[in-house]
């Protein structure tokens, strides 16, 4: 099976080219179908053992996907620019629950490796490149129970938060640790089955979000406890849930960004997740777009398929429009970002905001072109209206999102 949409770029290296037949083959073959078994189970049953869950957390693992992110003398996987666009858009076509969920577990061990920390990089690194088995598995803690999309304008370095918001998990320095108190909260990728963290939190509560850092922080330490997996509308085989961090210790060394680089930090972080969002959610309207398009050439109403009829027609090519635009946008924010230092984020911002609404409209159209069939449970447009409507708000809401990018567009016009 190839993908089946026509790709505009016709300069595809052998490797591009063979990357996106292989990716959309295991979303279409592996990762679709078990995200349609875990998304009828209950949030206790979807990590639970002998889940399908650790089935395909294993395959991805086997095949290196989880390395895509780390240099190669570390064993990772290098990816050109375009061919991580085509690796997200292919995985978020598949099941953006579940591509979000492998997505972020290499978070911590990248910026460990980016960081140069040499203890993290053999104690941690090494085996998580080399992990076969899915034992190492990652997860990004900056939500918390009363900061989540404010925490996009925490230390930006380019207008000040609003008085009060500072992150609630604060660490304090005692000898040669760091002492962390405090939550994240349920909206945490990953958050119950993470081994490892990449934490944010605030180092100073006297100075407000000014002084914030990034830590890598293993979750078996003593003092961390973990709650319920979160059940939830849609993308319901991402796991998500709280940490709590009562008095836990690490090292010192283990702060990957300290404040001074923080603000820095925050700019590629919010410029690599928010492409990473947009190519994913690039691949989930195109989904829809395709379940619409063969639902209406098959579903006869008034003696011929509906696709025959001039509305539907309308709403396809509008459909077919924003699927191409969002294709678009986002491989250009993301393979200039991947480049290019320092950033853009407003571009991936844009990319983000434009291609999860892009997403949902185009699977709010297709269920429409279902009928009443598109409310079954068990439909695949089903599912993908759920996924797309939680795209709007994770990652930072699309509102707050659009803020941060229009103080950037002022600044850099």
């Amino acid at each position: 099976m190839v993908a089946t949409y026509l790709d505009l770029n016709k300069q595809l290296s052998p490797d591009e080219a063979a990357l996106k037949e292989q990716v959309h083959r295991f979303a279409a073959e592996v990762l679709r179908p078990a995200a349609l078994k875990l998304d009828q189970l209950l949030p206790d049953e979807v990590i639970a053992e002998g889940s399908v869950l650790w089935d395909l957390f294993r395959q991805i693992y086997g095949l290196g996907y989880h390395t895509r992110a780390l240099p190669e003398e570390l064993g990772g996987v290098t990816l050109s620019p375009l061919a991580q666009h085509i690796y997200s858009e292919e995985m978020g076509w598949g099941a953006s629950d579940l591509a979000v969920s492998l997505g972020v577990t290499a978070m911590p061990f990248v910026f460990a490796a980016r960081a140069g920390n040499q203890e993290l990089i053999r104690e941690f690194v090494l085996p998580f490149t080399q992990d076969k088995e899915a034992k190492f598995i990652g997860c990004w803690a900056v939500t918390e129970p009363h900061h989540g999309s404010d925490a996009v304008f925490m230390g930006n370095g380019r207008q000040e938060a609003p008085p009060g918001v500072a992150f609630e998990l604060q660490a304090e320095p005692d000898g040669d640790d760091w002492v962390l108190r405090g939550q994240k909260s349920s909206w945490v990728s990953n958050g119950t089955i993470a081994t490892h963290a990449m934490v944010h939190m605030g180092l100073d509560r006297s100075r407000s979000s000014v002084t914030a850092g990034i830590a890598f922080v293993p979750l078996d330490l003593p003092g961390v406890t973990k709650g319920k997996p979160l059940n939830k509308l849609g993308q319901r085989a991402l796991n998500q849930g709280e940490i709590f961090f009562d008095n836990v210790r690490i090292p010192r060394s283990y702060m990957l960004v300290p404040p001074a680089g923080y603000s820095m930090m925050g700019d590629m972080i919010l410029a690599g997740a928010n492409a990473g969002m947009g190519a994913t959610f690039t691949g989930v309207a195109r989904a829809a777009f395709e379940e619409g398009l063969a639902y209406a050439r098959q579903r006869v109403q008034g003696g011929k398929p509906i696709c025959e009829h001039q509305a539907v027609q309308l709403k396809l090519m509008d459909m077919f429009v924003k699927v191409e635009a969002a294709r678009s946008l986002s491989r250009a924010a993301m393979v200039y970002n991947v480049t290019t230092l320092p950033p853009a984020p407003q571009y991936s911002i844009a990319s983000k905001v434009f291609s999860t609404t892009a997403a949902f409209q185009v699977a709010s159209d297709a269920l429409q072109l279902h009928g009443g069939y598109g409310l079954a449970k068990g439909m695949l447009i089903e599912k993908l209206f759920r996924d797309a409507r939680a795209s709007l708000i994770e990652d930072g809401t699309n509102e707050v999102l659009s803020l941060a990018g229009a103080r950037r567009v002022l600044d850099s016009y």
